[in-house]
């Protein structure tokens, strides 16, 4: 029998020490508890921001994925962590792995000329002189190489001036256009963002793989790596998740509702066309696995989508002596310390080598009033915070 005395001893002691251990756990402030909406309400408080879907993971975890503000301003309906995004041109890089995956198989290489794979291209002519009232063609001092259309420096334009929309003819049509168009510089000897170019490189894929681009992507990479939402054309269901297209309202104040620019509607019909350059719809969490599998050096779960060589190769510079820095479908860090890419309506990958870092910005939009336009440098300072403290 334990002595009254004893007893009573015995029994302050137990909640003492939860006492003790409960004041020794930190108690997270709103900062530290949601981190980026603590950087980011502020601007959707003064209407600067509609919303935002954000993200930032290692490659062992995600450390931190928030919605904040709203997917429908008018409606007020509030933003979901599963919200679906047209991620326009952040699609390149997703192209630009599709073709190193063939690469890695020696299928093809960076360096072989596009017309070993799209003959119709052995004909391009190069703009040697031109005026109001003149313009003289002469034939290219050498071939573009699939290096040169994966990293801008073909010489094709932007988009053809057949182009109003990037989803309205198909791929296949469209890369028999741009082989008509004369080249507005010799390859290799300028950078000029081309939406012409990455789409030639998916053209490629097809050719190469025998499988139509979005067949390659989905079966290779999409559907493999569980990214279930990335998609060319959305279903009814992901459509319901599109949050709505903002832009600055008058005078630079206040947001206004806009179209998503070089769409066609409705976004579910499939007789709109493949667009490799700027065509896909997915989530922050989607483009999170595929971050983490490029920052695991092309491993993800255990599987090998990628050599690290080709990882490399395809994040490293490729413009030669040119002062732009990209690579095959990602634009690149001066200092090799990252690499990312953005879309037409502000979304934004980056993966920050240094820190082991991918960040995930999800927005839609077509401009910002105030300082809406800080949004993704103050999310991505706010990620590096927070990457720092998990590696102290």
């Amino acid at each position: 029998m334990i002595p009254v005395a004893a007893a009573k001893l015995k029994r302050p002691i137990l909640p003492s020490l939860a006492l003790a251990l409960l004041l020794a756990v930190p108690v997270l402030g709103a900062e530290q508890a949601k981190p980026f909406a603590a950087v980011l309400q502020p601007l959707v408080d003064k209407g600067e921001l509609a919303g935002a879907v954000v993200l930032a993971a290692d490659k062992e975890k995600v450390l931190a994925e928030e919605a904040v503000g709203w997917a429908d301003v008018e409606a007020q309906t509030a933003m979901r962590t599963d919200a679906l995004f047209w991620i326009a041109s952040m699609s390149k890089p997703l192209t630009g792995t599709g073709l190193m995956m063939l690469v890695d198989e020696g299928k093809l290489s960076l360096d072989d000329p596009v017309e070993k794979y799209l003959p119709e291209f052995k004909t391009q002519m190069v703009i040697a002189e031109k005026s109001a009232d003149h313009l003289l063609l002469k034939k290219p001092a050498r071939p573009v190489t699939v290096r040169n259309v994966m990293s801008h420096t073909s010489g094709l334009p932007f988009l053809g001036p057949f182009e109003p929309r990037i989803d309205m003819f198909p791929l296949r049509e469209r890369c028999l256009a741009y082989s008509l168009l004369p080249l507005n510089s010799q390859p290799g000897t300028k950078y000029a963002y081309s939406n012409c170019g990455i789409d030639t490189g998916g053209r490629i894929i097809e050719v190469v793989s025998g499988l139509s681009y979005a067949d390659f992507m989905d079966q290779r990479l999409f559907k493999p790596l569980g990214m279930k939402d990335t998609t060319l054309w959305p279903s009814q269901e992901q459509i319901a998740r599109l949050p709505k297209c903002y832009k600055s309202g008058p005078k630079g104040k206040g947001l206004l509702q806009t179209p998503m620019p070089f769409m066609t509607y409705p976004l579910t019909d499939r007789r709109r066309t493949v667009s490799p350059g700027g065509g896909y719809f997915s989530t922050a969490s989607d483009l999170a696995i595929f971050g983490r599998m490029i920052l695991g050096g092309g491993v993800w779960q255990g599987k090998r989508y990628l050599s690290e060589a080709a990882i490399k190769q395809m994040t490293a510079k490729q413009t030669g002596e040119l002062p732009q820095q990209y690579g095959v479908g990602w634009a690149v860090d001066a200092k090799g310390e990252g690499f990312g890419h953005g879309g037409a309506c502000a979304t934004q990958i980056w993966i920050d080598t240094k820190r082991g870092l991918v960040t995930v910005f999800m927005v839609q939009a077509q401009g910002f009033p105030g300082e809406g336009g800080k949004s993704w440098p103050m999310f991505k300072q706010a990620a590096e915070r927070l990457s720092d403290q998990v590696s102290d």
